[in-house]
């Protein structure tokens, strides 16, 4: 993920701003010098959360695609704003050796863990939840309702890889190595 997204038809390139200083950073309480465990990045992203002055210019929504901008990085956290509409969906996906946490701030979106004893593990979630998942969760997060959803996410290490999950037609599933710069998915339903 990057602060420009990517879609099948080119690039939107949207305009540089600085992303959250070091000094605003500081004011946000939680463990230095070292990377983060599930419940540490819960907390962490729920006061990012109740700081909006900190993220709020960064919304901004397009019908055809999820933005998203990263608003901090250091050696051991990242953070970034994600802005969803209509059937955005990420697929199932893993985030490699990243742990990971997220904050719902407006609308709602729907989180499902990949089970093999069964169908995915399902939730809705509204503005003031959160959850947070470790490096080994497979999971898919997509839009839900009619409004607009913004989420804040944070990872620990910093994100640089993820896997996307595909089922082939003999059933197999199959991981498929990105960047964290590329997008998950579009839109639609991956079934």
């Amino acid at each position: 993920m990057s602060s420009t997204s990517q879609h099948s038809s080119g690039t939107i390139a949207r305009p540089p701003r600085p992303a959250i200083g070091p000094s605003e950073l500081a004011r946000i309480p939680h463990p230095r010098g070292r990377d983060l465990a599930g419940d540490e990045l819960q907390a962490f992203v729920i006061e990012l959360a109740e700081r909006p002055e900190l993220w709020i210019d960064f919304v901004h929504h397009n019908t055809t695609q999820r933005l998203y901008t990263e608003l901090l990085s250091d050696r051991h956290l990242t953070a970034w704003l994600i802005c969803w509409m209509d059937e955005y969906d990420t697929g199932f996906h893993d985030h490699d050796v990243s742990a990971g946490a997220v904050a719902v701030v407006s609308g709602s979106v729907r989180e499902e863990r990949l089970r093999i004893d069964g169908p995915p593990r399902d939730r809705a979630l509204r503005a003031g939840d959160s959850f947070h998942f470790s490096a080994a969760d497979i999971h898919r997060v997509r839009h839900t309702g009619v409004d607009p959803a913004v989420t804040l996410h944070v990872y620990s290490p910093p994100l640089l890889h993820m896997g996307a999950y595909v089922v082939g037609e003999d059933g197999v599933l199959a991981r498929h190595p990105m960047s964290h710069r590329e997008e998950l998915r579009q839109l639609g339903n991956p079934r």
